[in-house]
């Protein structure tokens, strides 16, 4: 599926939510993995504010990405975000969003 850039030079950017382990099943426990490096996914809740605008955004992020002690109010600057649209079907119900993606976050502005 294509995958859109997002641009955030004019954007502030702030840790709403702690990093979490992205979870292929809640069941078994497994931890989502990236394809590309193997390394383990996360999940960071972000507070993004643009034009008068915030909203709130979940993004993954390869833990090889992810600075230490990232905590909620944490100013953050996002390398690479990208969404990209998603649709699946499970048990007869089709659902469909939109998914972000992130190369890594910095501490800091």
């Amino acid at each position: 599926m294509p995958s859109f850039k997002i641009d955030l030079s004019t954007a502030v950017v702030f840790v709403a939510t702690a990093p979490t382990p992205k979870l292929v099943s809640k069941q078994t426990g497994e931890r989502a993995v990236d394809r590309e490096t193997g390394a383990g996914l996360s999940t960071v809740g972000l507070l993004i504010s643009d034009e008068g605008e915030g909203n709130l955004y979940q993004v993954t992020v390869p833990e090889t990405g992810l600075p230490e002690g990232l905590t909620p109010g944490t100013a953050v600057s996002v390398i690479g975000l990208k969404a990209r649209d998603w649709e699946n079907t499970f048990n007869g119900q089709t659902r469909h969003g939109i998914s972000f993606r992130a190369v890594a976050l910095t501490a800091g502005v």
